[in-house]
């Protein structure tokens, strides 16, 4: 299934219907009083979060939701029927804006989480409302109110605890297919990966957290450079950043300290709230480095850098340090040192 995270649509609530102005009529009762019934409501369009979808590929193609509008009241004081609702189902972390103003009109995050995008109108009033002492035969009755329409904007935003960043071929596909039983696919050429992907990383019986993998970045991503920006959206509700490097790059002239400031740019360049948020660095590919060299190689990585934070040295491919790794994760996530 193609992997879509944003789309625009129109929503069109129902009309109420209107109330009915209409008198009583029957043998042997000369002057029977007013019995116009009201109008039934109109449609309203609403959307639900279900974690049974993924993507936003049903509204690429149909993009106008109509309700149907209310029935209009009868005599014998019957009501109008009112209009069935019409249910949008969308991906649990789905933002819903107006597009007019932007304004947010619902973040759904919640399985079954369920939000009101455009309501149907009231149904009027039948003329039996306004029978009073002084007026005993109104012929009167109020329309129904229209109901609401919107263009709207939905914005997919995966929910996961941990992000993954890095260049295309810094082994992030491979980490995740190490530490979780999501199988991303993995190859000797970069973009590898084209869409977002999740993973649920199983640390004991009772603890575990959900990574994100994105497409690899590049330098100029902000000028639309390989993939450009359009998935870090999905980093945005994530607590924690993984900074995936390269440590053996096979072209000897690719420098990693200078590809790791580049990340760093882009991230900030695309949000700064995002570029703010906890990063650590993961060297990645220790098994091409030998074990004499990985204290050293860490120590140098990091003075050129002049990085300050959590600095780990892993390999994906055989999963040497994956598992502390996750075990630090988790300590982070719960809130412990």
């Amino acid at each position: 299934m193609k992997f879509v995270d944003e789309a625009r649509i129109e929503v069109h609530a129902g009309k109420g219907g209107d109330g009915a102005v209409s008198f009583r009529r029957e043998k042997y009762v000369p002057r029977g009083g007013p019995d116009g019934g009201n109008g039934g409501r109109g449609g309203t369009i609403l959307a639900r979060a279900d974690r049974n979808i993924n993507t936003l590929i049903d509204y690429r193609y149909k993009r106008i939701f109509r309700a149907q509008d209310g029935k209009k009241g009868q005599g014998k004081q019957c009501a109008g029927r009112g209009a069935d609702d019409v249910w949008l189902r969308v991906p649990v972390g789905t933002i819903v804006r107006d597009r007019a103003t932007g304004v947010l009109v619902a973040d759904l995050t919640n399985h079954e989480q369920v939000a009101v995008l455009a309501r149907g109108g009231k149904g009027g009033l039948g003329n039996v409302n306004f029978k009073s002492s002084t007026n005993r035969a109104p012929r009167h009755a109020t329309p129904g109110t229209p109901g609401e329409s919107r263009e709207l904007y939905l914005e997919l935003k995966v929910l996961a605890d941990v992000g993954l960043l890095g260049m295309p071929n810094a082994g992030k596909s491979t980490f995740i297919r190490a530490v979780s039983s999501a199988r991303p696919k993995v190859a000797d050429y970069p973009f590898t990966t084209l869409n977002p992907g999740l993973g649920v990383v199983q640390v004991d019986i009772a603890r575990s957290f959900v990574i994100a993998d994105i497409p690899g970045l590049i330098e100029g991503a902000a000028e639309g450079a390989g993939l450009g920006h359009q998935f870090l959206r999905h980093l945005a509700r994530t607590r924690l950043l993984l900074h995936i490097v390269d440590i053996a790059p096979v072209d000897p002239h690719t420098d990693p300290v200078r590809e790791a400031r580049a990340i760093a740019s882009e991230l900030k360049r695309y949000d700064s709230a995002l570029h703010r948020k906890p990063r650590w660095l993961v060297l990645n590919k220790a098994d091409l480095v030998g074990a004499g060299d990985r204290s050293r190689l860490v120590g140098e990585f990091a003075r050129r850098l002049r990085w300050k934070g959590p600095i780990f040295l892993i390999s994906a491919a055989t999963g040497e340090g994956c598992r502390e790794l996750c075990f630090k994760i988790m300590a982070f996530l719960e809130g412990r040192p």
